[in-house]
């Protein structure tokens, strides 16, 4: 089965890559092709590539998951020079703090409503779709249409957001399985200063001794161009494994292991490994969501009602994220248009999967909580690809209108 998807998962990059101008100006993104892909090969359809539902195989695609978000967020702690980061700590801290938090309460919210389910189940749920996905808001700020349509800074807090939230949500994660299941609160609290502080301090350490290693290999030119342009991925897989051996939060840790990195290395020197780090995170997504395609658990999607389905893809879609960005719109210094922009494309991917197999693997198999959030994933995937290409350009257009009224009025 593996060669199955190794060939697929091939012919499909090769495809995105001959095709990769096109596809970031088309209404289709690379993740949403790959998932795509996956239905139509699955089980359900053609049957070529037969794998288990995310129920059965959940474990498997946590490991995943984790190691995909490990080298996302890496990418994304570098995709700006340092001291551009810097300049965002005060709104960026208001997202992972307010913003996130208000996500979490109203999906919870919304999946209780919809699904009519007890707190317990809404909890995990709310804490695990809270996070934007770095994997699938890469297509939105990232790439030639993104930088030509939306403001560096919009973009940077769009990026900034999804690496750090991804870690910062298990926190909440902790505690909705304190509220679902027999761990106490105090466990949970306990749990998470180890988890995130653990991590902060093992990616501080790790990124700084890497950025001097890189200095001492380039002074002493011990090091040749090839191992350079990978050297930021290998640190991603370093601090990922030390995290899991420490049980600490793998992605947080990677994430400020980037940033610490960042900061004691030349964003001019690395622009070279920049553009691989921005390459290989684009193609590495592509496995998950064609295996994500073909481990679609259609039957518990059928279970939960397609109009309590709707329901909860609607209220997760419009409500999660859109009015709390609105509501900050002014905390944030953003103007109408970039307050929409964020809150619209805020999507749920890689990381809700990460914590939904987590919460199985933790607390049990919930077939309820799997299937909706399974739900959601896809929906969002398929939303947020298809209004990629449209939303930049009604950005940019409204930024050209803004433009003439201000000359207008000068």
């Amino acid at each position: 089965m593996l060669d199955v998807l190794l060939t697929v998962v091939g012919s499909l990059a090769l495809v995105v890559a001959a095709l990769s101008r096109w596809v970031q100006r088309a209404p289709l993104s690379a993740p949403l092709l790959a998932l795509v892909t996956g239905i139509v090969v699955g089980p359900e359809m053609l049957g070529v590539l037969d794998l288990p539902t995310v129920l059965e195989g959940h474990e498997e695609l946590h490991e995943f998951s984790r190691l995909l978000l490990a080298i996302s967020v890496m990418a994304v702690s570098l995709r700006y020079r340092f001291r551009d980061v810097r300049a965002l700590t005060r709104p960026v801290t208001v997202l992972l703090i307010g913003a996130m938090a208000a996500m979490a309460v109203i999906t919870t919210a919304v999946s209780a409503a919809a699904l009519g389910i007890g707190l317990g189940a809404a909890a995990l749920l709310g804490a695990a779709l809270c996070p934007t996905d770095p994997v699938l808001a890469s297509s939105v700020v990232s790439g030639e249409p993104a930088e030509k349509s939306v403001s560096p800074r919009t973009r940077r807090l769009a990026s900034l957001e999804s690496g750090a939230n991804d870690g910062l949500a298990l926190p909440l994660v902790l505690v909705a399985i304190a509220i679902a299941g027999p761990a106490g609160g105090g466990e949970a609290l306990l749990e998470s200063l180890w988890q995130v502080l653990g991590a902060a301090v093992l990616g501080v350490v790790a990124g700084w001794l890497g950025g001097k290693v890189l200095s001492v290999a380039e002074r002493h030119r011990t090091m040749q161009s090839g191992p350079l342009l990978v050297y930021t991925l290998l640190l991603a897989l370093l601090v990922l494994g030390a995290s899991g051996l420490l049980h600490v939060d793998g992605v947080l840790a990677v994430f400020v292991a980037g940033l610490a990195f960042n900061a004691t290395s030349s964003w001019e020197e690395r622009r070279d490994e920049n553009k691989i780090d921005e390459a290989v995170n684009r193609f590495i997504v592509l496995p998950l969501f064609v295996a994500l395609g073909a481990m679609i658990p259609w039957r518990e999607w059928g279970e939960l009602g397609w109009w309590r389905g709707a329901l909860l893809v609607l209220g997760a879609l419009l409500l999660r994220r859109l009015p709390v960005l609105l509501a900050l719109k002014r905390p944030l210094s953003l103007t109408w248009r970039d307050a929409l922009f964020l809150g619209w494309f805020g999507p749920i991917g890689v990381s809700a999967l990460l914590y939904l197999t987590m919460e199985a693997h933790r607390f049990g198999i919930n077939p309820t909580v799997m299937a909706a959030g399974t739900l959601v994933v896809v929906a969002s995937t398929v939303a947020h690809g298809i209004t990629t290409a449209p939303g930049l350009a009604l950005y940019r257009w409204m930024s050209e209108r803004t433009q003439d009224e201000t000359g207008a009025e000068q």
